[in-house]
């Protein structure tokens, strides 16, 4: 499995060590699958992070060893009605031929969950779903 993080994802994991977000990059440095994220992902995380949580910076920096940076291609597909914040982030996830991409952002990414039929086989998922799923 190649699994996609987005910056929801990554805030969490850094602000909640102890969360399921954490859990799946614990995971996946234990060799049960590949991590990735993109450059985007990363800088929208750590942005918010540090206006709400500047003291998790350290644990999300030491996160980010183990999991896969990867780039965005502006050409690959992405679902139709996706904002250009994400879709950029989700093109970097179809380039590093992500299985799975793990988001909390309902609002944006909710009508396409579970439809590896229109997110160009890419299933989307929140942690929870992900981790109920294996």
């Amino acid at each position: 499995m190649r699994v996609f993080l987005d910056a929801n994802v990554l805030f969490t994991a850094a602000h909640n060590p102890r969360g399921k977000a954490a859990f799946v990059i614990e995971l996946a440095a234990a060799g049960h699958f590949s991590v990735f994220t993109s450059d985007a992902a990363r800088e929208e995380a750590e942005r918010n992070l540090v206006v709400k949580y500047p003291e998790s910076l350290p644990l999300f920096l030491a996160l980010l060893g183990r999991i896969i940076p990867v780039t965005a291609d502006l050409s690959a597909p992405f679902p139709d009605g996706l904002p250009t914040k994400d879709a950029v982030i989700f093109q970097a996830a179809v380039a590093c031929r992500a299985t799975h991409f793990l988001t909390g952002d309902l609002h944006h990414f909710g009508p396409f969950m579970n439809r590896p039929d229109v997110t160009c086989s890419t299933v989307v998922q929140t942690v929870a779903q992900f981790l109920a799923a294996l």
